[in-house]
């Protein structure tokens, strides 16, 4: 799932790292956090991902995370509503400092196994309203997962469909990849909503293949493929 030890979901795709299962935490987008499994192409070169920051869209800015983010970012860490689909609890300042300085080290990108991690802020306004995660997960099989977590006041206005499409053209434009996956919990509609809105298939419906906070949980797998990116963008 997303970076770090474990999974992570929020407007969450199951994968924003430190955490992973993706996070696509719409608060009840969420995704959370899973160890993830890489690997590496061509053999004898390892593809980087130094994104050229700020990264602008029509209302975003993506960029890397500062230390001076974390009451933004703990401003949705905290809140139980964003924390219901991923595999951590709501968080206090200090595990949201611990978060933050993964985020921190996490700007680029130099061998399967890292991810990298991108801050989104409102152009207008320069308000950090989500977190976002790219992790590559197999240089041999060219593959990567995507996750992310919008404060729950920013949902339902298009801006994680905005932001996480440029993480779709990182992974495949400028990292090169094959292949991009997304994991939300079976329970979280929102996340699953939106990877279907970001041109994702739906390739699984995994059963209580889970136990999350003391019960089984669902998980939803959705993919896309470079020649499908291609098509779409």
């Amino acid at each position: 799932m997303l970076p770090g030890t474990g999974p992570s979901w929020a407007w969450a795709a199951k994968a924003v790292q430190e955490s992973h299962r993706g996070f696509l935490l719409f608060a009840n987008l969420s995704i959370s956090e899973k160890p993830p499994h890489w690997a590496a192409w061509p053999t004898s070169v390892e593809n980087m991902l130094r994104p050229d920051y700020p990264i602008t869209t029509e209302r975003l800015r993506l960029r890397a995370f500062r230390s001076d983010d974390l009451d933004a970012l703990n401003s949705f860490q905290s809140r139980a509503d964003v924390a219901r689909y991923l595999y951590w609890g709501p968080r206090s300042r200090a595990e949201s400092a611990a978060a933050l300085a993964k985020r921190v080290h996490s700007a680029e990108l130099q061998k399967e196994g890292q991810f990298i991690a991108v801050a989104v802020e409102l152009a207008e306004t320069g308000q950090l309203i989500g977190d976002l995660n790219l992790d590559y997960l197999s240089s041999e099989h060219r593959s990567g997962e995507i996750g992310f977590i919008f404060h729950p006041d920013f949902h339902g206005q298009g801006y994680a469909a905005e932001a996480a499409t440029e993480m779709l053209r990182l992974g495949f434009e400028d990292l090169g990849l094959h292949r991009i996956i997304g994991r939300c919990d079976g329970r979280n509609t929102a996340s699953a909503s939106l990877m279907e809105r970001l041109g994702m298939r739906k390739e699984a419906h995994l059963r209580e293949n889970e136990m999350v906070k003391g019960e089984w949980a669902d998980e939803l797998v959705f993919a896309m493929l470079e020649d499908e990116w291609k098509v779409r963008s």
